[in-house]
């Protein structure tokens, strides 16, 4: 009897566990790459269908909150404290993500977010565009070689900040 009674009583707590998450993703009370990750994990790996379900919209509602919001850039920012990862590379990779036919094969909009910026040349293109910009140097244009060696300093410190963030996913959160 108190295997049963414990079985039961494990099943109740993981359900509350999971309203509990569920309620977390609608109120925006979690909002961090880490906090969503975990919770996605847990989504994921659900073995009821109805869970599953349950989940599915909260999630990528709070994946699309973590970007919009400016989480997602201030998380970037906190990761590229020498060079700080510029606004118009999540701009930039959100305006991509929403032109993609391809980004309905994920509810993860920062995962999708992540990706475009890595593989369609964005960290390259934005890096060049500020490093070019008057008010990195003090209200002058830069020499081509300034520009060059600060285009570096970005490509370099914002590469390793995306490469962290998308160190998160073990496997590509994509529906199968």
């Amino acid at each position: 009897m108190g295997s049963s009674s414990n079985s039961r009583s494990s099943r109740s707590n993981k359900h509350g566990s999971v309203k509990q998450m569920i309620e977390s993703l609608k109120t925006h009370k979690v909002n961090t790459l880490t906090e969503l990750c975990r919770i996605e994990r847990v989504a994921v790996t659900s073995e009821s269908e109805d869970e599953l379900q349950a989940f599915q919209e909260p999630l990528a509602a709070a994946w699309e909150y973590y970007v919009s919001s400016n989480q997602m850039l201030l998380e970037l920012r906190g990761l590229t404290r020498n060079y700080p990862a510029s606004s118009t590379l999540v701009e930039e990779a959100r305006r991509l993500v929403g032109e993609d036919p391809d980004s309905s094969r994920s509810w993860n909009t920062a995962w999708l977010c992540l990706v475009k910026i890595r593989d369609a040349g964005l960290i390259l293109s934005c890096a060049q565009f500020e490093a070019q910009k008057p008010e990195m140097w003090g209200g002058r244009y830069p020499t081509p070689e300034e520009a060059e060696q600060l285009t570096r300093c970005f490509v370099y410190e914002w590469t390793q900040a995306i490469d962290k963030m998308l160190r998160h996913w073990r496997s590509a959160p994509v529906w199968a």
